[in-house]
């Protein structure tokens, strides 16, 4: 009883942001419907995605155990005013199916870039989300023609990336510690097979304790323009993101030379969680940089 006590208290802080999270976006989630959705079928398995308004395409990719309207549901109908928004659920998420696939970064990337072959998108403006921005990472150093700009919001290319207290938080994590969770109740909501819940949260706590590092050098040598965007108290290590920012060409001094084209905000008084919920911040810095 004490370990178990034990376990929940080290999960439950983040058990506690995952529900503010989605009661948030419960409340007032996302009311406009996609233009089209559907399935790709990429690499053995098939990846659910949403279509909305028209322009110059933007992938979105969500956080770990999200869905769409979780993530991104209050985003959308700004973003879709200008932009032809694709919004995907990438393996075991939403109406994405379970796949006993090995879940990694780079499988993820790869099926993204799937997903983009199979709607005819050859280049794309990307937004990635904690989990989504390192895939985002990957993607852009796989394949950079296929990536225009680049948007990492609360997320990093390495383990490292993270502080300690993030890193060490999946440590103890079970399966049903996230039963009766709204976590859960999204998942029940719309996963085309309910069964697979405890498969896919068992897969999810293997592959958040797997470190994973896309490369320092891998990361210079990304062409695309980037945006940082990064709540002060998000999780991520800030000495460990000026690193990146530096690697992306950022970190000088603007008086007395060119404007780096990748560029870092810090918003302040925000947490991993609280920072997307900042609609008119996030969308103002994302049409910025964008456009």
């Amino acid at each position: 009883m004490k370990r178990a006590i034990k376990a929940f208290n080290t999960l439950k802080p983040v058990l506690l942001i995952a529900i503010l999270f989605f009661t948030v976006f419960q409340s007032n989630g996302q009311q406009l419907k996609p233009a089209a959705s559907g399935y790709a079928p990429v690499n053995g398995t098939k990846v659910y995605y949403e279509v909305y308004g028209e322009g110059k395409p933007l992938v979105l990719l969500h956080g770990a155990f999200y869905t769409i309207e979780m993530n991104w549901g209050q985003l959308i109908p700004e973003l879709s005013k200008t932009r032809k928004v694709i919004a995907l659920e990438l393996q075991g998420h939403g109406h994405t199916p379970y796949s006993d696939r090995k879940l990694d970064i780079a499988t993820l990337a790869s099926d993204v870039e799937g997903v983009m072959n199979f709607l005819k998108i050859d280049s794309a403006d990307v937004a990635g989300y904690s989990m989504g921005g390192s895939i985002a990472y990957q993607l852009a150093v796989k394949s950079p023609k296929r990536v225009r700009k680049l948007v990492i919001i609360s997320s990093t290319y390495k383990t490292d990336g993270w502080l300690p207290a993030i890193n060490n938080g999946f440590k103890g994590f079970k399966p049903e510690f996230f039963n009766n969770t709204p976590i859960k109740a999204a998942y029940d909501a719309v996963a085309p097979d309910k069964t697979n819940w405890t498969k896919f949260i068992e897969q999810m706590i293997v592959f958040a304790g797997v470190p994973f590092n896309v490369g320092d050098a891998n990361i210079a040598k990304i062409t695309s323009p980037v945006l940082l965007i990064s709540g002060d108290n998000d999780g991520l290590d800030k000495v460990e993101l000026m690193k990146t920012y530096q690697l992306l060409g950022g970190g000088v001094s603007a008086d007395l030379g060119p404007m780096p084209k990748s560029h870092l905000a810090i918003v302040p008084a925000q947490g991993h969680v609280s920072l997307m919920q900042q609609t008119k911040t996030i969308s103002e810095f994302l049409n910025g940089f964008l456009q």
